[in-house]
């Protein structure tokens, strides 16, 4: 049994608790919270055993084996190397750190202490996202890819009226491109590599933060990306990949659930049909089995390095950084 806390008591983390009930060989220890309050409100709502206030003291806890990380991306290095240090297996959200130099610290220590580090990056541990990877040699060679997520945040709301939440705040390495961008940044590094140049734009809002984007990437295989994000607009666009004998067509990168080919000669292809369902409980598996078989060194952080190059380059280009970008770990 793998006995976890959490970090956390957002709705996402509530998320991954309803994931992580589907998984026998995992046992809600603890909800950590700096509020005793809401720490005692969130055990006691998804069934923890006990709470923790402080982060050394779970980081010292001998009854817990693994935390899950859900807090500001901000804090996000400092909390895992803390858990890492002290012998904790980490689920980190997305994105892993603020930046790529961050993140190969992180790396470092979960090494040298024998501990798992994966990216909660649920999209690419999805049926769906396996079932594009495995159909990618029938669209013959590849040309483009075009990845959409666009999800209008309801605290963009709360930012027009003058309160500015930890979404929309670059002290928290906060903004679409963190939040949104990621989903379509990880998988194009996953299916093609870094690319080879990019050139990125960005709506910058009032206070600095990125509230739309688009990075343009491309391959000296003879390949393009365009990469559409934002936090202030809705899509309706789905995301696609074009080759030579065909374009594969995914209706959510981010959730990929429905995944058609539609050939050159007229033909058409459903790869992938699953339910409309909140994609977590994949990592979580994943996770799992990481731990289980003792891998530190597991292939998925490799992407998550590169998610994060590529990330850093797009912003090092439109001017966006964060308070995180000026230390030095």
């Amino acid at each position: 049994m793998i006995r976890f806390a959490t970090i956390g008591t957002n709705f996402v983390t509530g998320w991954f608790l309803e994931a992580a009930r589907e998984c026998r060989e995992l046992h809600y220890a603890a909800a950590c919270s700096r509020s005793g309050d809401k720490a005692r409100g969130f055990a006691a709502e998804h069934g923890a055993d006990g709470i923790h206030t402080d982060l050394t003291a779970l980081a010292e806890d001998a009854g817990i084996d693994a935390v899950y990380i859900a807090s500001p991306n901000s804090l996000h290095f400092e909390q895992a190397a803390l858990m890492l240090s002290h012998g904790k297996h980490v689920l980190l959200e997305k994105p892993a750190a603020s930046n790529r130099r961050e993140l190969s610290k992180l790396l470092e220590i979960a090494k040298t202490n024998r501990v798992i580090l994966l990216e909660a990056m649920r999209s690419v541990f999805d049926p769906g996202f396996a079932a594009v990877e495995q159909a990618l040699p029938r669209l013959g060679r590849i040309r483009r890819a075009s990845f959409q997520y666009c999800q209008y945040s309801s605290r963009y709301d709360k930012f027009k009226a003058g309160i500015i939440e930890n979404a929309f705040n670059p002290a928290y390495s906060n903004g679409a491109l963190m939040d949104i961008g990621v989903y379509c940044v990880h998988p194009l590094v996953r299916l093609f590599g870094r690319p080879d140049r990019i050139l990125a734009d960005a709506v910058i809002l009032d206070n600095g933060v990125d509230g739309a984007g688009t990075i343009l990437a491309g391959y000296d295989c003879g390949m393009q990306a365009e990469l559409v994000y934002s936090k202030i607009t809705n899509s309706r666009v789905p995301s696609q990949i074009q080759g030579e004998e065909g374009s594969m067509v995914i209706r959510e990168i981010a959730n990929p659930r429905e995944v058609t080919i539609f050939y050159r000669n007229g033909g058409e292809e459903t790869v992938f049909a699953g339910p409309d369902r909140r994609n977590m409980i994949f990592e979580v598996r994943e996770w799992v089995r990481l731990i289980r078989e003792g891998a530190p060194d597991n292939p998925h952080n490799r992407y998550s390095l590169l998610e994060l190059e590529v990330m850093d380059e797009a912003r090092r280009q439109t001017g966006i950084r964060f308070p995180a970008d000026d230390i030095r770990p």
